[in-house]
């Protein structure tokens, strides 16, 4: 039986007993014939890891070593995403030096496969003035990124929802940012069962006109845009969404309760 040492409620390192045998998992015979990727967490050091610059204990090496795994088994990754859906886990110092690792570990043969968070989670969102301070913060994370040969997954911006006050500010931000990417990024659109500070994203309180906003955006920019995921736990929205998409922009799902039906087309 395998054991782990884990905190235990006085903060003390006690002995833990994992009950049954570990599922089996091989890398499969044929590559898959959907585009799946893993939004991979990263590995806690509940010892420390005894450097003060860091704002998260995290082992490094096994976190790594995780991506290196599920890399293996034929998944894409989803870097710094549900990690760190930042403003309430990794601050972006952390995920920056998480995508760096990742990529630099994956080297050129994966750089197609490694997708990275980029948000504005740098400027709180009470400190955003004006669309320029989100864009800014947009550009710093991708030019980051992009620095370290990165694709992006373009993250719902805390900032921009705050300070926007139209539809049109959020085409105008997602405009300029989509044209400083260097490849076509995914979009993320997460909804306010997930955060509530994302409330009336796109702009409005209906779901039909945000959804012609968003796809406004990406009609807009479609050469710079591979796909979309939209976290609404809404199987129908999806639906609706993904008929109304340029046939060269994906739908990615997952993460909800519809998968299943949702994944069959």
């Amino acid at each position: 039986m395998l054991k782990i040492q884990l905190p235990d409620a006085q903060g003390k390192i006690a002995s833990y007993s994992l009950r049954g045998e570990p599922l089996a998992a091989a890398k499969p015979a044929s590559p898959f014939n959907r585009v799946s990727f893993a939004a991979a967490h990263v590995v806690a050091n509940p010892l420390g890891n005894g450097d003060p610059s860091v704002s998260a204990d995290i082992d490094w090496d096994s976190t790594i070593a995780y991506r290196r795994y599920l890399l293996g088994l034929g998944h894409s990754i989803a870097e710094a995403m549900d990690t760190s859906q930042r403003g309430m886990g990794l601050a972006w110092p952390d995920a920056l030096t998480l995508i760096r690792l990742s990529l630099a570990d994956g080297g050129p043969a994966n750089a197609a496969r490694i997708f990275s968070g980029c948000g504005t989670d740098q400027l709180a969102p009470a400190d955003a003035r004006s669309l320029d301070d989100v864009i800014g913060a947009y550009l710093e994370q991708l030019a980051a990124i992009q620095k370290l040969g990165g694709r992006v997954i373009l993250m719902a911006s805390r900032a921009l929802a705050r300070i926007a006050k139209s539809p049109d500010d959020y085409i105008r931000v997602y405009s300029r940012v989509l044209q400083e990417a260097d490849h076509p990024v995914i979009l993320h659109w997460l909804g306010e069962m997930f955060d509530p500070a994302l409330k009336g994203y796109w702009g409005s309180g209906e779901f039909p006109q945000n959804m012609q906003t968003c796809l406004a955006a990406i009609n807009g920019n479609v050469e710079k845009v591979d796909g979309i995921k939209i976290s609404l736990l809404d199987a129908e929205k999806e639906i609706q969404m993904r008929r109304l998409l340029p046939a060269s922009v994906k739908m990615y799902t997952g993460d909800d309760f519809n998968y299943p039906a949702l994944i069959a087309g």
